[in-house]
């Protein structure tokens, strides 16, 4: 049962996946700009990180490419969701060309991808270059360019460094001031971030970079009275990040289990990469 289940679940993800440009070609009514080929140049570029220890607390089943399920080896650190071309009032381009995914064009990147750019879920990894990959000409114009390109971006603007010397490092009990996490941000970078929470935990952590990859705000979709930029989930003022993820076993169909994933950070990329 467990195997039927694993191909079943991977089955649903290949159709769910491969219609998604299809149905967003459609789906202009609700404000999102996407849809058919030609679509006009985006304006800037949107980071998108998310922090595992919150993530993966939804795992309820475990697959090869789950990230969640890698136990002493799940990763440790912010890692990459996508790198999103935006436009400045607050849509996106989706889909811009045909050209499908091509994992031999980037196979000396995968080591680096799969440790910083891990799958958190048993979808289809492709999906985030035939969606977001191929609006991000002419900075990025093959495939390539555009992992290789956000892998520079995200060792660069080390987020979880940041945090962690901030004294922010993943815990059960600990809270942390919103404020707080903006301003080492802020420090940092130069950068408003756009913060995301999950029940009260943070979940993802957005930079956002002009086309020369200088960093900038990101489009604001809504503020708190005090001007922090939320998502319309609002994350709360003082925040948790998860030091442990509720996840299921290393083998799909059995029991799950609770599994310490987080130590304090501060991990330097093993991936040369330049800047």
């Amino acid at each position: 049962m467990g195997i039927f289940s694993a191909q079943f679940a991977y089955a649903v993800a290949l159709i769910v996946a491969a219609s998604l440009c299809l149905i967003e070609a459609n789906q202009t009514a609700i404000g999102i700009e996407i849809g058919s080929r030609g679509q006009r140049e985006f304006d800037y570029f949107n980071l998108a990180l998310q922090w595992p220890g919150t993530f993966c607390q939804r795992t309820r089943y475990c697959c090869s490419s789950n990230a969640c399920c890698r136990g002493a080896n799940s990763p440790t650190v912010f890692t990459i969701h996508g790198l999103w071309p935006d436009y400045n009032d607050g849509t996106w381009p989706a889909c811009c060309t045909q050209k499908s995914f091509d994992e031999k064009e980037i196979s000396t990147l995968h080591d680096a991808l799969e440790k910083y750019w891990p799958s958190l879920s048993c979808g289809r990894p492709s999906s985030c270059h035939e969606k977001h990959g191929t609006c991000s000409s002419p900075v990025a114009r093959d495939e390539y360019s555009y992992f290789l390109t956000t892998l520079n971006v995200y060792f660069k603007y080390n987020v979880t460094k940041v945090l962690n010397e901030a004294g922010y490092v993943p815990s059960n009990t600990e809270k942390y001031p919103l404020g707080g996490i903006v301003s080492a941000i802020q420090n940092a970078f130069r950068t408003t971030p756009k913060l995301l929470c999950k029940k009260g935990a943070l979940e993802e952590l957005h930079l956002c970079f002009y086309k020369d990859f200088k960093p900038r705000d990101c489009a604001i979709g809504s503020t708190s009275p005090n001007g922090r930029l939320y998502s319309s989930s609002s994350c709360p003022d003082y925040v948790s990040i998860p030091a442990y993820a509720s996840m299921g076993n290393l083998d799909p169909g059995t029991t799950h289990k609770a599994v310490q994933l987080f130590a304090p950070l501060g991990i330097e990329p093993k991936a040369t990469l330049s800047e």
